[in-house]
């Protein structure tokens, strides 16, 4: 018997520029916080009524990398509680009320592990934790490049908190791995999916669903089907697993720096396309399925119509 899978939201940041709120570089969806609030939870009310059952807090750019760091000493913990109180009004919208994920960003920037410092983590990510708890349902660690980076923020939510927890990770696309042959999924450090599952079962808590996200869909058949794999051979098939890529376009090279640009889209990444790929993660035993930056409402409304 087919798992039923929960479907979750889309891209904020993109769905803010379609409505035509504040959004452009470097604060990305936080500049709608700042400026537009309303905005920002008649976004979530439209991922709502395109069918999802969980929403997760814009506080994705509410970090340094994206706002400076003056405007998040002065300001980060108000706009991380704004963003929980606007998923959770909502959410409240429905009877019974939607889920909302508590969103813990890349702390350092997306796709950029060799930023990432563990010596200053924490004081990034107890502000997140502590303004977001009241507000949300279960924390969603996003778009994560390295295997330190997992493990760490994993560790210290796990240390601060009571709530579950879902790890998603960004994998490396072909077309950016500087012409490596690397059959393998690997993370954007380059190191083996295999090594980062691996990594987060033998935590004493593992996370209750194993995710990929922001990246190419092409990548994602793979990811998972290495993830379920290692999953049932350690005998923990009870962890979820699922995707919510990305529409952006294929490039060789990296991109700007995730706080500089806005990357263009797959014209191509219909909602119609999008699901045949959904449909492609559902076989490889994909429980938990969305989209991230450029997949739209009309792209969720997909899903919910077409899978099963």
């Amino acid at each position: 018997m087919t798992q039923r899978y929960i479907l979750l939201d889309g891209g904020m940041g993109r769905e803010l520029e379609r409505m035509g709120a504040p959004f452009k570089q470097p604060e990305w969806s936080a500049l709608a916080l700042m400026e537009a609030p309303d905005s920002v939870y008649q976004a979530h009310i439209n991922f709502i009524e395109s069918g999802a059952e969980v929403i997760t807090t814009n506080a994705y750019a509410v970090i340094p990398y994206h706002i400076g760091e003056e405007r998040f000493n002065s300001d980060g913990r108000a706009l991380i509680k704004l963003s929980a109180q606007l998923a959770r009004k909502a959410a409240n919208t429905c009877e019974p009320p939607i889920k909302v994920a508590g969103c813990i960003p890349p702390l350092f920037g997306s796709y950029m592990p060799e930023r990432f410092s563990a010596a200053d983590a924490k004081a990034l990510l107890l502000p997140f934790i502590e303004e977001q708890e009241q507000y949300v349902d279960f924390w969603l660690i996003e778009t994560i490049s390295s295997i330190e980076e997992a493990v760490l923020i994993h560790t210290l939510l796990d240390e601060n908190t009571d709530k579950p927890i879902w790890m998603a990770f960004t994998i490396t696309a072909k077309e950016e791995s500087d012409g490596d042959k690397n059959p393998l999924a690997t993370l954007r450090s380059h190191e083996p999916i295999k090594d980062a599952v691996q990594a987060l079962i033998v935590q004493t808590n593992p996370p209750e669903a194993i995710l990929y996200n922001c990246c190419q869909p092409e990548e994602v058949e793979l990811a998972l089907k290495t993830t379920n794999e290692l999953l049932k051979a350690a005998d923990m098939a009870h962890i979820k697993t699922g995707a919510y890529s990305n529409a952006f376009t294929k490039v060789k090279k990296r991109r700007l720096p995730s706080n500089q640009g806005v990357n263009a889209l797959r014209k191509e990444m219909t909602p119609r396309i999008y699901l045949s790929f959904a449909k492609k993660w559902r076989k490889q035993g994909a429980s938990i399925i969305g989209g991230c930056c450029g997949i739209g409402p009309e792209h969720i409304q997909a899903l919910k119509k077409g899978l099963k």
